[in-house]
């Protein structure tokens, strides 16, 4: 009895050993407001595997009327987890700070993410930013 339960042991350890090999990794992409007024159009492209999680940081200011909106392209291969809003850094009103998202790739393929910052009422500024992302999950 003994014996087996050791052999049990023995056989999990051996199929569950390649499992504590993979690693998931988390890209971070982040665009200040600085780098948008100089580049008002950025792009990134990246490589990441199934499973591997993408946090995008951009700059987004709520109090001006200004938000972001994403278009995917290239079927199901990322998926949002997340969407936040972290609170300024400084304590002054209307203080821009930064809008997040978290993707995760959950198929291989390539995908193009399209994200305009713009005001969503009729005679708003359209674009007035833009980040696009093209992910290529192997």
């Amino acid at each position: 009895m003994r014996l087996r339960i050791i052999l049990v042991f023995a056989m999990l350890a051996t199929l569950l050993s390649p499992l504590s090999c993979i690693t998931l990794r988390r890209a971070n992409i982040e665009i200040s407001c600085e780098q948008f007024n100089e580049n008002h159009h950025p792009r990134s492209e990246l490589h990441t595997a199934v499973g591997d999680t993408i946090a995008v940081k951009l700059c987004s200011n709520p109090t001006t009327g200004f938000q972001w909106q994403y278009e995917t392209s290239g079927g199901n291969v990322l998926k949002e987890e997340d969407h936040d809003f972290e609170q300024p850094e400084d304590d002054v009103p209307g203080a821009a700070s930064k809008e997040v998202w978290i993707f995760r790739a959950v198929e291989k393929g390539t995908t193009e993410v399209y994200m305009t910052y713009s005001q969503p009422w009729d005679g708003g500024e359209k674009a007035e930013w833009t980040f696009t992302m093209t992910v290529t999950v192997e």
